[in-house]
């Protein structure tokens, strides 16, 4: 079960970043790397790396899509989609392969019941694992990342500010 969960994952995602390359629309490529960006969380979560599924959820599926979002909007005014589309008879695998996109999931939650739970010692890609390394052994980088921003974000306001 483990391998057609990976083998149907991977397909979506390869799926999707293909979409993401072809399509002329810049709106439907972000939607469609929002779709890869998830499938990719997901495949984090099918390795036991929880921390990182949510942060790539959070941060890049979440964060720097809305930044994305935005410059697309603001690069592109006034252009909006007219039309009906011709590839609207596609539309109707949608159903089908969401049924089925359900079922997959349902089988791999079910499957994750039966399995033994990792603890934080032995599940490497844990929270408490990583807030462990990231306050003891890569705090000084951790840091430095910080002040980094910081530094970044006062930039922005300063140019921001002479601009206006």
């Amino acid at each position: 079960m483990g391998t057609v969960a990976f083998v149907l994952i991977a397909g979506v995602a390869v799926g999707s970043a293909l979409g993401l390359v072809i399509k002329r629309n810049p709106i439907h490529g972000a939607l469609f790397l929002v779709v890869n960006l998830g499938t990719v969380a997901v495949l984090y979560l099918t390795l036991g790396a929880q921390f990182l599924a949510v942060a790539q959820v959070a941060v890049y599926a979440g964060a720097i899509m809305v930044l994305f979002l935005f410059a697309i909007f603001v690069l592109i005014p006034g252009k909006e989609e007219t039309g009906p589309d011709p590839r609207r008879q596609w539309r109707l695998l949608a159903a089908p392969l969401g049924g089925a996109l359900l079922l997959e999931l349902i089988m791999l939650v079910v499957g994750r019941a039966a399995a033994p739970v990792p603890t934080a010692a032995t599940a490497p890609g844990s929270v408490a694992a990583i807030g462990r390394l990231l306050f003891t052994d890569y705090l000084l980088p951790f840091e430095l990342t910080s002040v980094l921003l910081l530094a970044a974000m006062v930039g922005v306001m300063l140019l921001a500010r002479s601009r206006a």
